[in-house]
C-alpha cells in the first residue's frame, strides 16, 4: 500500500514540475514589423520578457543585423556590458544617442536619438537566461525600414511683435507637405508660448507655458486646444486647409478677435504619421516653426467715456433736455459692437404695492434708455418716454439723449455706461462684452411751481355704522399753485391700533413702535380714472367738488372696518400739454371705522335658550349692548375732536 502511495506521490511531482515548466516559458516580445521610421528622427523600439525564472530585473542585449553587411550580426547595446556595442556604436552609445531606456525590470526600450540610413535592417532584443533550464523564446526580431525626411514647413508673414489692438483679428499662414512612399498622414498645429498663459519664474529661472491653440490632427479632424474650446464652439478661432502650389497645403488659422491672454510666440508645428502593423499611429517625424511674437494692447489702457454738458444742469419743468455721451480711444482698425445705456439715479418713490405695502423713499439706479449694438433703441422702466423722447447715433462713437418736455421726476444724476464688444459688430444675446466703462455723472436739477396740498378725511354725520350699512368717507384736498393742476387720490386703511396700557410700577422699557401694513383700496388719478385694488364689487369712488372726493364701501362686513385716510398728490401740465407728478403731497388725518351689531343678530343669540324667554333675554342684552357702545362712541367721536 505505501509502495503505490509513494508512486502516485511521484507521477503527481513529474506532472506538476512539467506543468510549471511550461507556464515559465520565457517569452521576448517586440512589436509587429515592418517599422518605417524617418531619417534624422527618432527611434524608439519596445522589448519586454515574460515567463522567466530568476530576479525581476532582467538584462536585454540589442543586435542588428544590416541590410548592407550580408546579414552579418553587430551588437548594439547592453544593459550588463558596457563593452558590447561595436564599433559604429561605440562613439554613439558613450554620448548617449543610442541607449536602453528601462520602462521595468522586465520592460525596456531601444532609443536611437538621430536615426540613419546605415541604422536600417533587422533588429533582435536578446534576454540572457536566468532560469533554471534553457526552455522558450530567448530574442525576438523586428525589420526596421529608415525612410527619407520629406517633411516640409513654412510660413508666408511673420509677427513683427508690434502691439495689436485688443479685438482685431489675427490671421497665420502655414504650409506643410510630405513626399512619401508609403501611406502617411500629417498634422498641423497652432501654438503659443508665455504671454497671458501664466509664465511664471522662479528659482530656476522663466517657466515658459506652452498651449496648443487649434490642429489638424493625424485622422484629419479638426481638433480645439483645451483652453481654446470655447472659443472655437462660439465661431471665435477657426482653421482651414486650402491647397497651395506643388501640392503643398496650406493651412489658415483666425483669431477673430484677440485678447489679452493672447499676448505671447506663437509656433506652427507639423508632424507625420504613420499606422504601424498593429494598428497604432506613430509620429515618425515633427518639425516646428517659430511664426513671431504678438502683444496685444489692452482697450482699457485707451478707452474713455465723456458726457456733456459737464457737472450740473437746471431746467424748467418743460424744457427739452440733451445730453450727449461721446466714446474715445476705440481703434480704428477694429470693428467693434458699442452697447450705450444712459443710467440714471434719483430720489424714486414707490407706492404701497397690494395688501402689504410700505411706502418708502429710496435712491436707486434705472435705466433710461439704450442703444444695442445692431442700433435698436429701447427705454426703461418709463415706457411713456419712447414717444416724449429720441436716441440717435449723431456721428461716429458719439450719442445723444434727448427729452422733448423734462418732467421733475426726470431730476437726478445721469451717467453713459457704454459696453465694448471688441472685434465683434453684432455679438450675440450671452457674449460678455470685452470692457464696460462710465461717463462722469450730470447732475439734472428741474424747478417746479410751488405747490401746496392738504388733505382731510371724516366721516360725515349719520346714525350709527352696522354691519350691511354703506361706509362713506369725505376727502377734502386742496392745492395751491400757479397753472393748471389736478389732484390724484388715494384712499388708505389699514387695521384699528390695540391699545396697550401699561402700570405705572412697570419700568419696563417700552416696546419698539410696530410697522402698520397699509393697504391701498382705491384710487381717482388726475385724468379722472378710477382704480379699485380690493373687493372691486362693493367699493365706488367719486369727486363730489373740485376739492371733495367720496368713497363709499356698500354692504359693509367686518373686513371693512378699521383706520382709514386719504392721500392727494398733485400733477402739474407743463406747456407741451403733458402732465407729471410735481412731487408734492399731503396725507389727511386718520378716521375710524367702526361697525355696530344689529338688533336681529342680537336676536338671534336668545334662541338658543329657548322661546319662551328669549324676548326677555333679547331685552337686556340689547340694553346693555346698546348702553356699552353709546359710551364707547361718544368717548371716539371725542377724541377725533
Amino acid at each position: 500500500m505505501r509502495t503505490m502511495m509513494a508512486s502516485m506521490k511521484a507521477a503527481l511531482f513529474v506532472f506538476l514540475h512539467g506543468v510549471l515548466q511550461y507556464a515559465l516559458c520565457r517569452d521576448v516580445t517586440l512589436p509587429t514589423g515592418p517599422l518605417f521610421r524617418v531619417a534624422g528622427f527618432p527611434l524608439s523600439l519596445p522589448c519586454s520578457v515574460s515567463g522567466y525564472e530568476g530576479p525581476r530585473t532582467q538584462d536585454f542585449e540589442w543586435f542588428l543585423y544590416r541590410d548592407d553587411a550580408g546579414g552579418r550580426q553587430m551588437g548594439v547595446v547592453s544593459t550588463r556590458d558596457k563593452g558590447f556595442p561595436y564599433a559604429p556604436f561605440q562613439a554613439r552609445v558613450r554620448n548617449g544617442e543610442v541607449r536602453v531606456e528601462r520602462d521595468s525590470g522586465d520592460k525596456v526600450r531601444l532609443m536611437i536619438q538621430r536615426l540613419r540610413g546605415e541604422d536600417q535592417g533587422k533588429y533582435e532584443c536578446y534576454t540572457p537566461s536566468t532560469d533554471s533550464t534553457y526552455q522558450g523564446n530567448y530574442s525576438e526580431t523586428v525589420i526596421v525600414k529608415v525612410i527619407p525626411d520629406t517633411l516640409q514647413i513654412s510660413y508666408s508673414r511673420a509677427l513683427t511683435g508690434q502691439p495689436m489692438p485688443e479685438g482685431a483679428e489675427l490671421t497665420l499662414t502655414c504650409s506643410a507637405s510630405i513626399q512619401s512612399e508609403q501611406l502617411t498622414h500629417l498634422s498641423i498645429t497652432f501654438g503659443k508660448r508665455g504671454g497671458g498663459d501664466g509664465s511664471a519664474s522662479g528659482a530656476g529661472g522663466e517657466v515658459s507655458t506652452v498651449r496648443e491653440i487649434i490642429s489638424i490632427d493625424k485622422l484629419l479632424g479638426v481638433v480645439p486646444g483645451r483652453f481654446y474650446k470655447k472659443r472655437y464652439d462660439d465661431g471665435e478661432i477657426t482653421l482651414e486647409k486650402r491647397n497651395g502650389e506643388g501640392g503643398q497645403g496650406v493651412y489658415v488659422m483666425r483669431m477673430r478677435a484677440v485678447q489679452p491672454d493672447d499676448t505671447g510666440s506663437y509656433f506652427c508645428e507639423a508632424s507625420q504619421w504613420i499606422l504601424d502593423p498593429d494598428r497604432s499611429w506613430q509620429k515618425i517625424a515633427q518639425r516646428t516653426l517659430d511664426i513671431g511674437n504678438l502683444t496685444v494692447q489692452q482697450l482699457a489702457e485707451s478707452l474713455s467715456v465723456a458726457s456733456s454738458p459737464k457737472g450740473e444742469v437746471t431746467l424748467q419743468v418743460g424744457s427739452p433736455l440733451i445730453l450727449t455721451c461721446e466714446v474715445l480711444g476705440l481703434p480704428s482698425e477694429v470693428k467693434s459692437g458699442l452697447l450705450v445705456q444712459w443710467m440714471k439715479r434719483g430720489s424714486v418713490s414707490s407706492d404701497v404695492v397690494g395688501s402689504g405695502g410700505v411706502e418708502v423713499q429710496e435712491f436707486s439706479l434705472v435705466e433710461v434708455a439704450r442703444m444695442s449694438p445692431d442700433g435698436i433703441v429701447s427705454w426703461g422702466d418709463d415706457l411713456s418716454r419712447a414717444s416724449g423722447g429720441s436716441m440717435e447715433k449723431v456721428a461716429e462713437g458719439r450719442y445723444s439723449l434727448k427729452l422733448f418736455s423734462a418732467r421733475p421726476s426726470d431730476s437726478g444724476l445721469y451717467r453713459c455706461v457704454v459696453s465694448v464688444y471688441a472685434g465683434r459688430r453684432n455679438p450675440g444675446l450671452s457674449m460678455p462684452a470685452t470692457l464696460t466703462q462710465k461717463s462722469e455723472g450730470v447732475t439734472v436739477n428741474l424747478k417746479t411751481k410751488d405747490v401746496l396740498v392738504s388733505a382731510v378725511a371724516q366721516l360725515p354725520p349719520g346714525p350709527l355704522l352696522k354691519r350691511g350699512s354703506t361706509v362713506t368717507l369725505i376727502c377734502n384736498a386742496t392745492m395751491t399753485t400757479t397753472g393748471p393742476a389736478q389732484a390724484q387720490v388715494d384712499f388708505l386703511r389699514w387695521p384699528i391700533p390695540e391699545q396697550v396700557v401699561k402700570k405705572a410700577s412697570d419700568v419696563a422699557p417700552l416696546d419698539p413702535p410696530v410697522v402698520v401694513e397699509r393697504t391701498l383700496i382705491a384710487t381717482l388719478k388726475y385724468n379722472g380714472i378710477v382704480n379699485i385694488y380690493t373687493n372691486g364689487n362693493k367699493i365706488s369712488i367719486d369727486r363730489l367738488s373740485a376739492v371733495t372726493y367720496r368713497l363709499r364701501v356698500h354692504t359693509a362686513t367686518m373686513e371693512d372696518q378699521g383706520m382709514y385716510a386719504c392721500r392727494a398728490e398733485a400733477w402739474g401740465q407743463d406747456p407741451h400739454g403733458g402732465w407729471y407728478n410735481t412731487g408734492a403731497k399731503a396725507e389727511s388725518n386718520a378716521v375710524t371705522v367702526y361697525l355696530y351689531a344689529r338688533a336681529a343678530d342680537l336676536l338671534l343669540i336668545p334662541l338658543v335658550i329657548g322661546v319662551s324667554s328669549a324676548l326677555f333675554v333679547g331685552i337686556v342684552i340689547i340694553a346693555t349692548v346698546t348702553c356699552c357702545f353709546m359710551k364707547r362712541l361718544a368717548r371716539q367721536r371725542a377724541h377725533q375732536k
